[in-house]
């Protein structure tokens, strides 16, 4: 069963286990053809279904709207566009709470997936005749799915529930573990397991490998480092072994890691997997949402209707005057890759007595095909003055006219494969690890240890695959450039909207002073205690004595 395919079924098989947040509702649920964990699960074959279902936690996270809201909200490159819930993330005011629904599913996801694990490790000492290099690869998978699910939680929430054991049954006790004894008892012991029995590749794309596992060490380790600078040397020993020893190579063209059909090219290391069939047909109710998010409300514009291939526009996120401040266009290629500048009519006709924001009225006729939306985008604005927009036969945003519904839309994630064009559910997988990223964080790690010029040599090349053909040398930084700030800005061009922001910025100690120079909306709210996320109700009410929230938070 390739991992594409294994969504719908993982999902079922996980109900024969649960997670004691959320044990009494989820075992509501009817197993599918009465299939017991306790006899299955330690059988060869139930090993293998076991293992798969592990990776189903990551499926509701990434690539659906809350990943995407609890990476991008509240950051210096991101800021609240007009529709949409869990605006508060975003603001950082009194909906910022314990009993914020996406605090408490990432909470409950992840620790279902953490039990997944724990089974799957606790009942595999009980299968009899499978080969120990099999068993080891398998629970190596598992182990490397625990430390990512520990990972995202401790970056989080800080000091969270640690338990190395399966839950069968309801538990109501929970402890509060620190996040140095998390890093060393669970999530660098399980890395360090999976580096020691991964095989380099897998057939099936999107199961754990060697590479992902050295790549996500090197995160853990660049995340201690700021406590503990020793780590940085260990970050950086990860990540040249992701960049060194295998064969992923930067691709020529920025934009080609965007082209559907491309997810598995050279410079992925790990994704999430999303099968075309099952999101078109329901099956899979996750999918990757990305395609909603980013978009600015086009189909509301005369000679526009919404279509497939422009997608439906949620308004979720909208870019922030700095994020947009930090290109030069003439040298860096990936804005222009990155984001959407014309719309083109999709509903011709005659249009009478239409306003431009405010200049005037005029009538516009629009064949199919004709420009009806543009958006200059940072650093051609000031070419647009009032009077050349009140001449043109199009509709031209500049940044004196974006709102909370007009804004530059990002066209990364955009799906044009989808069977209708309210379909919300895209088959992109979810890009988790990518060799660029690898070589911006071992630039961190040689940052912090004073190798400046190494530093320079890993922003540089990923900055040379982002120039426009010609422009390479322009696009170059030497030693004495380099900075923490400028190192963020790069992670800001390369990376924007994969889910990283927020977490770069806490990691750095850079959250709060950036979001209150750069976010016009979560300046005012934003404290020194939001660096971690509260602890959501649900877990305080099913705790027995309650459970510790987090300082600065209600009930803290």
């Amino acid at each position: 069963m390739k991992m594409k395919k294994i969504s719908l079924y993982i999902l079922s098989l996980l109900l024969v286990l649960c997670v004691n947040q959320s044990c009494s509702d989820f075992l509501e649920e009817t197993p599918i053809a009465d299939v017991s964990a306790a006899t299955y699960y330690t059988t060869a074959q139930g090993l293998e279904d076991a293992v798969k279902a592990t990776y189903a936690a990551s499926k509701t996270y990434f690539g659906p709207e809350r990943g995407f809201t609890m990476n991008s909200f509240g950051t210096d490159i991101y800021r609240v566009g007009a529709d949409g819930s869990h605006k508060g993330i975003g603001f950082y005011d009194g909906r910022l709470n314990p009993s914020e629904s996406y605090f408490r599913d990432t909470w409950r996801d992840f620790y279902r997936g953490i039990n997944q694990a724990n089974a799957v490790i606790n009942r595999s000492e009980s299968i009899e005749g499978l080969d120990a290099d099999v068993k080891n690869a398998r629970i190596a998978e598992v182990r490397f799915l625990r430390a990512m699910y520990y990972f995202i939680l401790v970056q989080t929430y800080g000091d969270i529930h640690l338990s190395l054991e399966e839950t069968e049954g309801v538990e109501i006790e929970a402890n509060r573990t620190s996040q140095s004894d998390i890093y060393d008892q669970a999530i660098i012991p399980d890395l360090e397991f999976a580096i020691a029995n991964l095989p380099d590749s897998q057939s099936d794309f999107g199961r754990a490998t060697k590479p992902a596992a050295e790549f996500l060490l090197g995160k853990v380790q660049m995340r201690r480092a700021y406590s503990n600078p020793s780590a940085a040397a260990e970050a950086e020993r990860n990540m040249s072994n992701v960049i060194n020893n295998y064969d992923f190579a930067l691709l020529p063209d920025f934009a080609d890691l965007w082209i559907i059909g491309n997810e598995q090219n050279s410079e992925i290391i790990f994704s999430i997997q999303n099968n075309k069939a099952q999101v078109d047909e329901g099956l899979d109710g996750q999918g990757h949402r990305g395609h909603l998010y980013f978009l600015m409300e086009y189909d509301r514009f005369p000679g526009m209707l919404r279509d497939i291939t422009n997608g439906r526009p949620w308004k979720r996120f909208r870019p922030t005057n700095y994020f947009l401040d930090l290109w030069d266009r003439d040298v860096d290629a990936r804005y222009d890759k990155s984001y959407k500048h014309e719309w083109l009519a999709n509903n011709p006709g005659t249009y009478n007595n239409v306003q431009t924001f405010g200049i005037n009225t005029k009538t516009v006729t629009f064949e199919a095909g004709d420009r009806a939306i543009f958006i200059p985008g940072p650093g051609q604005d000031e070419e647009w003055t009032d009077e050349r927009q009140a001449e043109a036969d199009f509709w031209v945003i500049t940044r004196d006219e974006y709102t909370e519904k007009l804004f530059p839309s990002m066209n990364k994630w955009i799906d044009d494969t989808r069977p209708n064009r309210q379909h919300t559910q895209g088959q992109r997988d979810f890009i988790y690890m990518r060799l660029a990223d690898a070589y911006l964080i071992r630039a961190e790690a040689r940052m912090m240890q004073g190798n400046m010029s190494g530093a320079a040599e890993d922003m540089n090349a990923v900055r040379r695959r982002g120039a426009w053909p010609g422009m390479e040398d322009a696009n170059m930084i030497t030693a004495a450039d380099v900075s923490l700030d400028l190192l963020l800005d790069d992670r800001a061009k390369e990376l924007v909207g994969e889910c990283h922001r927020w977490n770069d910025l806490v990691r750095t100690g850079k959250l709060v002073e950036r979001v209150r120079l750069y976010n016009d909306d979560a300046s005012p709210n934003i404290q020194d205690y939001h660096t971690v996320r509260p602890i959501p109700q649900d877990q305080i009410d099913r705790t027995s004595g309650g459970y510790a929230q987090n300082p600065g938070y209600p009930g803290s």
